[in-house]
């Protein structure tokens, strides 16, 4: 199903050619514009998504507005919290970062500066074994940690994994992009997501406070992913699809690697990092 999906959405591509019998009046060549059609397959296959993608387009003259056409950036956002990075031990920043250059996603106001992370071995890959298994994967299954003190205000967690193709396409099989996942207040205007975690794995719920460090959940590969990472997004509300993103200033990110060494409050995309040795993840203490 999965390659057969692949295909149809190659061959949709073909109905531009109605494009150019539009131009020549040719009533044949128009025809081709049904091959569009074949999008429907895709957009009907998981709804709620195709409606989440939606929001997001709709939000974004909202967003702008709300703000006066003044988006938050690095320079408006230098006092918010600092948060540690949401892992234990040493990450590869796939994707994200402060500017267009190395943005998530730029045009996605909720997502501009998201990031996405990852484990790499010394050959730079990201798994062991088989890519279609996602137990394979490093980062498959650690210790996600809340990034700095809050209180958890939403949480999604009966989602199972999505599929692993090895092949970079991704298959979404919750009906939130997100997947399982939790959102923590740290204070009002400040709002972390932390998305695509461990089915089983959440430890938490609403209204529970924790604290910078704890372990909260488990790396997945749930929601709109194509291979397990950790996905992770400061907003200035609680609507993820909604609510403009905030640029994260990190609290002793040490980048450990790739040319560059030492603490910075801002990362981006192709560094190693890492937290210094000032947080430690912990369990809180169940009682008895």
């Amino acid at each position: 199903m999965h390659q057969f999906l692949i295909i149809l959405s190659r061959i949709k591509w073909i109905g531009l050619l109605g494009l150019l019998g539009t131009i020549t009046g040719s009533k044949l060549l128009s025809l081709f514009w049904l091959f569009f059609l074949l999008g429907l397959i895709e957009i009907f296959r998981n709804l709620p998504v195709f409606f989440q993608s939606l929001q997001q387009v709709i939000s974004l003259p909202l967003i702008y507005l709300n703000h006066r056409f003044h988006l938050p950036s690095q320079e408006s956002s230098a006092r918010q919290t600092e948060h540690s990075l949401p892992f234990v031990g040493q990450w590869f920043v796939v994707n994200g970062g402060i500017d267009k250059k190395n943005s998530h996603s730029w045009g996605i106001l909720p997502q501009r500066y998201a990031y996405d992370f990852l484990i790499l071995d010394d050959k730079e890959k990201t798994c062991s074994g088989s890519n279609q298994q996602v137990e394979n994967y490093y980062c498959y299954g650690k210790d996600i940690l809340a990034p700095a003190d809050g209180e958890v205000v939403c949480v999604k967690s009966r989602y199972p994994n999505s599929k692993v193709y090895g092949d970079g396409s991704a298959e979404c099989l919750a009906t939130d992009i997100r997947g399982n996942f939790i959102t923590i207040k740290h204070n009002p205007g400040e709002y972390s997501t932390l998305a695509h975690l461990m089915p089983g794995s959440i430890t938490v719920k609403i209204g529970d406070k924790v604290s910078r460090g704890q372990v909260i959940a488990r790396c997945g590969n749930s929601g709109n992913t194509s291979e397990p990472h950790l996905h992770f997004q400061l907003n200035d509300g609680p609507s993820f699809l909604a609510s403009a993103g905030l640029p994260i200033r990190f609290q002793n990110a040490m980048i450990t690697a790739r040319g560059e060494n030492g603490h910075s409050a801002y990362i981006h995309r192709g560094q190693l990092v890492r937290n210094s040795q000032s947080i430690q993840a912990f369990h809180p203490h169940q009682p008895d």
